[in-house]
């Protein structure tokens, strides 16, 4: 998959290692990908909350 300087600047920015280093090794990988569904499921449940206090 080829990368944009966009991709590999978030990268940077967000996980403190460049994409091809990302793409070579596997634990860094399974950290990065762990960290963004923690992050999804944060912002999943504060999304839900706001949601209820709208509705309520």
């Amino acid at each position: 998959m080829s990368y944009t300087p966009e991709m590999e600047k978030g990268m940077q920015q967000t996980h403190k290692m460049c994409y091809a280093e990302y793409e070579r090794n596997l634990e860094n990988r399974i950290a990065v990908e762990k960290r963004r569904q923690q992050e999804y499921e944060q912002c999943k449940h504060m999304v839900a909350e706001i949601d209820s206090h709208i509705h309520n």
